[in-house]
């Protein structure tokens, strides 16, 4: 059996600076999913719920500080960003937000084939194709971002408390 030891923690590279061509193609691409979602009729607040949840789901630290300030812009209420993750247990989301959400979490994990499936079936109701399409491009999308930010531990800075 081999076993493996761990030393201290190697600085980990910052592979968006480290691949510059191939980041800017990752933003490229989020700068075309935003406007798709636009384009199908998305507003900024439900693709920054949607951005936060991946994010939750990821565990990726960098990202939901990034996009917990965007959705406070986008007009998110403290209450909404404080229980998205449990938000199936309010009655706080809307059902186009509902759909998106779950349509979000099957993305973010396909593995659980059921669980596709009842998202993407109740997407289908809710939700235009144009929508459920921008739906799935934001959920692929946040995914790579989670990972670049993982992968490369970016770090989150303290920002002073806003009054």
């Amino acid at each position: 059996m081999t076993t493996y030891t761990t030393g201290a923690a190697l600085p980990r590279i910052f592979v968006d600076k480290q691949s510059p061509a191939a980041y800017q193609a990752l933003v490229h691409t989020s700068e075309a999913v935003r406007a798709v979602a636009a384009g199908a009729g998305l507003d900024r607040a439900l693709v920054e719920l949607v951005n936060l949840r991946v994010s939750q789901i990821n565990g990726c630290a960098y990202c939901l500080d990034v996009h917990t300030r965007a959705a406070r812009r986008a007009g998110e209420t403290e209450q909404r960003l404080g229980v998205l993750a449990a938000w199936r247990d309010t009655e706080l989301f809307t059902s186009t937000e509902r759909a998106a959400l779950a349509l979000a979490e099957a993305t973010t994990l396909p593995g659980d084939a059921a669980a596709q499936e009842a998202a993407y079936a109740t997407a289908r109701e809710v939700l235009t194709d144009d929508q459920v399409s921008a739906v799935i491009w934001v959920a692929i999308t946040i995914n790579a971002f989670n990972r670049v930010s993982i992968m490369s531990k970016h770090p989150v800075r303290p920002r002073p408390a806003s009054g």
